[in-house]
């Protein structure tokens, strides 16, 4: 059991290190003059395109991190 958990831990840290990797490549790369803007009657919005990157990455790590705990929860109960 304890080797399982181990393996999961490494599965997770390997994930987390792969997304920031991602992130900061994707926020080196992306110039932060493009992106898109969001405008509303009050307000305009403009968010870089190395910002969504890097916050995709994040989201991703933070998805596959809950997949594979929900995964050994159920397999521990299952």
């Amino acid at each position: 059991m304890l080797a399982q958990t181990i393996q999961l831990g490494l599965r997770i840290l390997i994930v987390w290190a792969g997304g920031f990797l991602m992130a900061v490549a994707v926020a080196a790369i992306l110039p932060d003059k493009f992106g898109f803007t969001l405008t509303t009657t009050e307000k305009t919005l403009f968010i870089p395109f190395s910002r969504v990157g890097f916050w995709t990455c994040v989201l991703g790590a933070l998805i596959v991190t809950a997949l594979v705990v929900f995964r050994a929860i159920r397999a521990d109960i299952g």
